[in-house]
């Protein structure tokens, strides 16, 4: 309010032979009735650009409060003190008043501190940038407005899961390099590298011996339109594909019992993007870890992987192996060694196996369990 009281305070202006009446901040047709119509400013500051700002800047105009915002790039405290949101200078963290920067040393905010009420600690080890904070406070609109602008509809359930989906998969890696953390510690993985995203946005930037005359806010549009358009990929990605999946995913785990008795083996009878879902939908259901191989249909070769469950996302260790004695053995010698008709491969590792059909992958399953529980390695 403070902000519009002092727009309305600004000098009016008339610019002739135009037909248009220009107010500081404000512009309107002349030739109509209409109420004006403020202009709004984000901004941010000059010089070499990063990733963060520039997602940040495009989040925001995805919002229709900031859809025909100027950007205005500057380090003029004076100038940005004119605009309605500043993101990544100032040294100011206060949403309040719209700004969000985190360069200052008292800074400490992370997803999960300033989102309790979506996150859990999970959230809690990586710093924000620009794009972290303006993607916490206005991340579910944003993704929304996105869907919407393909008329696709997205429920509050699957606006929450896509909400952290995106931050895990795209956001989390910006915020965690623009700040400079580490990737492990203790050994233990803080974060993915899963687009290099912030290394080609800035190549973008002028190079050491450019002109003085290049356009950087030119540039700067530029490194918004690719950030902007690998956001709206993963969110399309998230709502199309990675969403149903889950839908997949939790209903075989909920009927795992039905197919064998200890429900450590479900079936997939459609191939999705089980990875991304088996380790959450365990965390909602109170059975972490239970979940040692999942079965799904190769529908171009017509048969039936099993494969086991890793200990985590990204590792190469799984919970249960497949049985020892057929890793790296394949079609009529490994149906003989494990007494299993229809067997077509084992990997070297033991972590994927293959049979003609999902009764043959069910038993090496299950044989390979027993293995297991045997110590036999």
């Amino acid at each position: 309010m403070e902000q519009v009281a002092a727009l309305s305070r600004n000098i009016f202006k008339y610019t002739s032979g135009v037909g248009t009446a220009v107010w500081e901040g404000f512009s309107a047709m002349a030739s109509n009735n209409k109420s004006p119509r403020l202009i709004k400013k984000i901004g941010t500051h000059d010089g070499m650009f990063h990733c963060d700002e520039a997602l940040a800047c495009f989040m925001l105009k995805q919002l229709p409060i900031y859809k025909d915002a100027e950007i205005v790039r500057t380090r003029n405290s004076s100038i940005l003190d004119e605009c309605d949101i500043v993101v990544d200078v100032g040294f100011v963290y206060d949403p309040k008043i719209n700004r969000f920067d985190h360069h200052q040393r008292s800074f400490t905010e992370t997803l999960n501190s300033v989102r309790q009420d979506l996150t859990n600690t999970k959230f809690n080890n990586i710093r924000l940038s620009s794009a972290g904070l303006i993607y916490a406070h206005f991340g579910l609109e944003v993704i929304s407005e996105v869907l919407k602008a393909r008329n696709f509809v997205a429920g509050s359930e699957c606006l929450t899961a896509l909400y952290l989906y995106i931050y895990e998969g795209f956001i989390e890696e910006l915020d965690a390099i623009d700040n400079g953390i580490p990737m492990y510690a203790e050994g233990k993985p803080l974060y993915r590298i899963n687009t290099h995203l912030g290394a080609r946005i800035h190549r973008l930037n002028p190079v050491w011996n450019a002109p003085e005359s290049v356009d950087t806010d030119s540039l700067f549009r530029k490194a918004m339109q690719v950030v902007g358009s690998e956001f709206q990929e993963i969110v399309l990605q998230g709502y199309s594909s990675w969403w149903p999946a889950r839908a997949i995913v939790k209903k075989m785990i909920a009927k795992r019992k039905e197919f064998y008795e200890t429900g450590e083996i479900i079936i997939l009878d459609e191939r999705c993007s089980w990875k991304d879902h088996i380790y959450t939908v365990e965390e909602e259901l109170g059975i972490v870890g239970e979940i040692k191989f999942v079965l799904f249909p190769d529908k171009s070769a017509g048969t039936w992987r099993v494969q086991g469950v890793a200990v985590q996302p990204d590792s190469f260790i799984c919970r249960v192996f497949l049985h020892k004695d057929w890793r790296g053995v394949r079609d009529e010698e490994l149906s003989k060694v494990a007494g299993i008709e229809g067997c077509l491969f084992c990997h070297s590792t033991g972590f994927i196996g293959g049979n003609k059909s999902k009764e043959g992958a069910k038993q090496m399953a299950i044989a390979s369990l027993k293995a297991a529980e045997a110590g036999v390695e």
